[in-house]
């Protein structure tokens, strides 16, 4: 029997494009795309703009805090000056 102690906190979930060759990965998930089949992607903000950019048929789920929306639109079109 081991007497380490597991933590509570789960860990952050990770962005479903990540790859060791796609350094533009954000890390972790912070926004939920849905596309026209009902398929829900965890994306990185980068990722997540990428994609939204690129096909029109997603969308972003209830389940992204508007905190998410807002760093995939910095990403998608830069930062307000």
């Amino acid at each position: 029997m081991t007497s380490e102690k597991r933590s509570r906190k789960s860990r952050p979930p990770v962005c479903v494009m990540r790859e060791e060759e796609h350094p533009t990965c954000a890390g972790t998930e912070q926004a939920v795309l849905v596309g026209a089949d009902g398929e829900e992607r965890r994306l990185c903000p980068a990722h997540g703009a990428a994609l939204w950019l690129t096909n029109p048929t997603f969308r972003f789920s209830a389940k992204t805090r508007p905190a998410g929306i807002a760093d995939v639109m910095r990403h998608a079109f830069g930062e307000p000056r």
